[in-house]
């Protein structure tokens, strides 16, 4: 009788494990986020000195939240709509002057236009690398500066390896890359199959960073945020 009254009831024993899991969490999310706010602060490229002669003009920019490279749609490194086609856009883009890539978990691009769309299932598979990626494609005439918009000169050299980085990016079967059929957010955007995962340790924005640093561009050394990108452009 006394060793039955003092056997832990298993509903304590339950509400135990429960506390201790999400203490885990809790204390894995902040160990996470304060690793992101420690690399962000660390600065690669830092001798990186924009081009003065023959520059090549890109921009990274953001929308408060995620970021993209936006790059000339024409020059003599590469076109490109042969690559990607502005003309499948619900307006024609075919005259714009710049291309903005962003790449992201498939099922966000898709699935949540606004964050009150957002699903428990859209956000556990992008969290833990379970879901596909897209390239969001935006045409853009001659971006203007802002604090959300930097502008970059660069040289042909380092924006023939930011190139190769963009395309990896995509799918490519048959050559070709993959259209995502009626997906678009306006007038001047279309959606692509990407290549990767997004997850909480690879963002979107892990992405424009990684493409800043394959130009040999100042980026953070790793980061989630888009304005720990911005401020290495002050």
């Amino acid at each position: 009788m006394t060793a039955q009254m003092n056997k832990t009831p298993r509903y304590k024993k339950v509400l135990k494990y429960i506390i201790m899991t999400c203490m885990g969490l809790m204390a894995f999310f902040a160990l996470t986020a304060l690793t992101a706010w420690i690399c962000s602060q660390i600065t690669v490229n830092e001798d990186f000195a924009e081009c003065q002669k023959d520059a090549i003009v890109v921009y990274v920019m953001s929308n408060g939240v995620h970021t993209d490279l936006v790059v000339p749609l024409k020059n003599e490194v590469i076109d490109w709509s042969l690559f990607i086609d502005p003309s499948r856009c619900k307006v024609n883009a075919s005259d714009a002057k710049y291309v903005a890539f962003g790449w992201g978990d498939k099922g966000f691009y898709l699935d949540t236009p606004t964050w009150a769309d957002l699903k428990f299932s859209t956000a556990f598979k992008a969290m833990f690398f379970l879901s596909s990626s897209a390239m969001h494609v935006t045409f853009h005439d001659e971006p203007q500066i802002s604090d959300d918009c930097k502008r970059i000169c660069i040289s042909k050299e380092n924006y023939t390896k930011m190139v190769s980085y963009i395309k990896e990016g995509f799918k490519i079967e048959s050559n070709h890359t993959m259209l995502i059929e009626n997906a678009s957010y306006g007038e001047h955007d279309i959606f692509y199959d990407g290549i990767g995962s997004y997850s909480m340790f690879h963002t979107c924005n892990t992405w424009t960073n990684n493409g800043l640093k394959s130009g040999g561009l100042r980026a953070c050394s790793w980061t989630l945020f888009d304005d720990a990108i911005l401020a290495k452009y002050p």
